[in-house]
């Protein structure tokens, strides 16, 4: 139980009707969700508004509504009349848990490709340090030692700040989230006191909800707007929007790069199967993980956690045994066939790029690259004919699929990548809409020492048809394929 008033501090009120010296129980802007003397706040989402449910939210026993439209209805209900629900939200619950993250030092991630690598590895590296720390991301949640699953790559402002009470109460001094444009855009992150904010890189993705990739752009942005004169805000120097998210921000400014100058820098010198070899900030540093992209999520790392005040031998000696994310270049070699499966989580054209160009750079002789690939249904089309152009130009073989059809024909996701495709490249392209089955076909057609990747899912435990999310696991159905 918190009194309305505390709840309310610093919350920037246009009007209000009733006394705010009450007792509230819980907050939510779901009113199904609402129990006795719950604060409901009225959110206008890009499905549904809020502001439609308060009377049933009301019915459910909320004391308080939070709204931006006063309604006219005969109720004991109190109400507050702010200018953006959504907004206030964050900073209401951050209100209701205590300001969880004054007690700790939260780094946010965002970009396209690499969030998840980045915000994990710091999470191992500073559990490695002797840390208890927190992490969200589109894998996991874990609070210390403790793992729960992910909903959302960034919840929800009363999900996010509860986490971090729970991260508060556990003893953990730093919390790293991936953050995505959507949760910037739905101001998800609002309520947070950022210690830093790192920034890999951007290309294109989710159009069909930014519409622009200028509005996309932006909402990256949003976060280092956001941040204060004590905290860091970390670039990439090598994507041309890095400077761009500095624009504005009041945080100490720093960059890393491969290629151009910036404050912290690598270089490639091996690139291998077995791993990286780098020139890490003029130290000689060997990491198990393979890569360009990787290299850029470990510079961002080790540059983050130096700004964090760690030490940069310790840091690099932990960083050197570390793996990557979940179904991020997971890979399993069949050594009986001596044939490679990769599983990665490239479900947009930059990424498999990424991904594609790796494994080239690694085949040898008459090694073949047999990809498999699909693209997510109610997203963003237009990166679908770019990603089967990709896929054919960069393999040998081309498997088209499906990855999360959700609403939409599997077959009809299928004819939009193949839009780009070149007729002299038709004999490359197979379509086999049911994935096991193009799993399957995948490893019955890879000879010796070919290469196979099965690009999109990474480690998604299921594949949502028609609304209904079924199990499947693609590095399960690849081992199954290769025992078979």
């Amino acid at each position: 139980m918190k009194k309305l008033s505390e709840i309310l501090r610093g919350v920037e009120i246009l009007d209000s009707h009733g006394d705010t010296d009450t007792n509230i129980s819980k907050i939510a802007f779901d009113s199904r969700k609402v129990v006795q003397n719950s604060l409901f706040v009225a959110v206008r989402g890009t499905q549904v508004d809020g502001h439609d449910f308060i009377s049933k939210a009301i019915e459910n026993g909320a004391s308080a509504i939070i709204c931006e439209e006063i309604p006219v209805i005969d109720t004991l209900a109190r109400f507050i009349k702010v200018e953006n629900a959504s907004a206030a939200l964050g900073s209401l619950a951050a209100n209701f848990y205590d300001n969880p993250t004054q007690n700790l030092k939260v780094v946010g991630v965002t970009g396209t490709n690499g969030k998840t690598s980045t915000a994990t590895l710091l999470y191992d590296l500073f559990a490695g340090l002797g840390y208890k720390c927190g992490l969200i991301s589109t894998v996991e949640y874990r609070v210390a030692s403790r793992t729960l699953p992910s909903t959302h790559t960034t919840p929800d402002q009363i999900a996010l700040q509860q986490l971090f009470c729970e991260m508060v109460t556990e003893g953990c001094q730093f919390a790293f989230m991936e953050v995505s444009s959507h949760a910037l855009a739905q101001n998800r992150v609002s309520g947070i006191q950022f210690t830093g904010a790192i920034f890999s890189n951007i290309t294109h993705d989710h159009l069909d909800y930014h519409k622009t990739f200028e509005n996309y752009r932006d909402a990256k942005k949003l976060l280092f707007d956001g941040l204060s004169k004590n905290a860091f805000a970390l670039t990439n120097n090598d994507d041309r929007n890095g400077r761009f998210m500095l624009q504005n921000t009041k945080a100490q400014k720093y960059s890393y790069a491969l290629r151009k100058v910036a404050d912290f820098k690598a270089k490639i010198i091996e690139n291998g199967l077995l791993g990286l070899h780098l020139d890490m900030d003029g130290h000689d540093f060997y990491a198990r993980m393979i890569g360009e992209f990787n290299a850029y999520n470990l510079l961002a790392v080790y540059s983050a956690a130096v700004l964090l005040g760690a030490d940069k031998l310790e840091v690099l000696t932990i960083l050197s045994n570390l793996k990557g994310a979940e179904g991020r270049f997971d890979y399993i070699h069949d050594i009986q066939r001596d044939i490679v499966g990769i599983v990665d989580y490239a479900h947009t054209p930059d990424a498999l790029e990424n991904v594609l160009e790796t494994i080239r750079h690694f085949r040898k002789g008459t090694q073949k690259i047999i990809t498999l690939t699909g693209a997510g249904g109610d997203r963003d089309p237009a990166k679908r004919r770019i990603m089967g152009k990709i896929g054919v130009t960069l393999s040998d073989t081309l498997i088209l699929t499906s990855d999360n059809p959700r609403s939409e024909d599997p077959l009809s996701i299928i004819e939009q990548m193949k839009v780009d495709i070149a007729v002299k490249d038709a004999s490359k392209v197979l379509e086999i809409a049911d994935r096991r089955q193009a799993i399957r076909t995948a490893v019955k057609l890879a000879q010796k020492g070919d290469i196979i990747l099965l690009a999109g899912k990474g480690h998604e435990k299921y594949q949502e048809i028609n609304g209904v999310k079924l199990p499947f696991d693609d590095k399960d159905e690849l081992s199954k394929a290769l025992k078979e």
